[in-house]
């Protein structure tokens, strides 16, 4: 779905991407981390055409980046950006929904079907007349989410979008990225600092000073935690507590997830 080539890019002397080369299979979901000024959100820009003065190759659905191919590119891929208030175009939930439809040249008589469907599916359609400057910040990434739907792009890229959310809006945010990549074979992209959600990725690209410091499944790169800290980020929480009890000679077995550490201490526990 998604190949880059030698891709390079600069802003003004020193590359923010440095010579990167990775591919995303289709119907994937992809998390890429790293500290901030790593090049995590300069590759998202690069991937739907922000930014165009680059070198190497870009490949979107057999696709090469460049002026002929923009418009057949940009209809494949949709981007939610850290702060909902930076997308909102219209006066209402419905408007804002809209606006996507009316660009790609959607019949209004057929609209309102789609925009209801879709705010339906984000658990938003009691809102579709409210002001989105009244939602909260869980509520207008969830409206900023339809909107991208409702064009129904192959890819969807993430741009640290639950990073403004309180941890219950980022639990629903994460939880709808699951579910939209489980029920639309939808490629996901998630640019995060999140590792709850690197968890449940199918995969992890880690970037340090624009160049590929990791990438393979979570359970082989966030094991790394020598690596990891070095690279300024975090580990899961499984992984630290994994490490205190073992100085207290309670050893299990390694899992990134909360569920997995309390079943093998519930375990544990029984067998005292």
């Amino acid at each position: 779905m998604i190949k880059v080539e030698n891709l390079s890019f600069k802003y003004d002397k020193d590359n923010v991407i440095d010579n990167i080369s990775f591919f995303i299979p289709k119907g994937s979901f992809t998390t890429i981390i790293g500290h901030n000024g790593s090049g995590k959100s300069t590759l998202a820009k690069l991937m739907i055409g922000l930014q165009d003065n680059f070198e190497g190759k870009i490949i979107i659905d057999n696709l090469e980046w460049n002026v002929e191919n923009v418009y057949a590119i940009r209809d494949r891929i949709g981007i939610v950006f850290q702060n909902p208030d930076n997308q909102f175009i219209g006066a209402t939930v419905r408007d804002d929904i809209a606006f996507g439809l009316e660009n790609h040249c959607v019949k209004h008589e057929e609209m309102d079907g789609i925009i209801e469907k879709f705010a339906e599916r984000v658990g938003m359609k009691n809102y579709l007349e409210s002001e989105p400057s009244k939602l909260s910040g869980g509520q207008k990434q969830r409206v900023a989410i339809a909107g991208v739907l409702a064009m129904n792009p192959e890819i969807i890229i993430f741009d640290e979008a639950t990073s403004m959310l309180d941890p219950q809006g980022k639990k629903e945010i994460n939880d709808l990225i699951d579910e939209i990549r489980k029920q639309q074979n939808t490629t996901i992209i998630s640019i995060t600092h999140d590792i709850e959600e690197v968890c449940k990725s199918d995969r992890v690209v880690v970037l340090n000073e624009g160049k590929i410091a990791l990438d393979g499944k979570p359970e082989e790169v966030l094991v790394q935690a020598d690596k990891l800290i070095s690279l300024r980020l975090d580990i899961p929480f499984p992984l630290k507590l994994q490490a205190e009890l073992a100085k207290e000679n309670v050893r299990l077995a390694t899992t990134l997830t909360i569920e997995g550490m309390v079943e093998q201490l519930c375990q544990l526990n029984s067998k005292m």
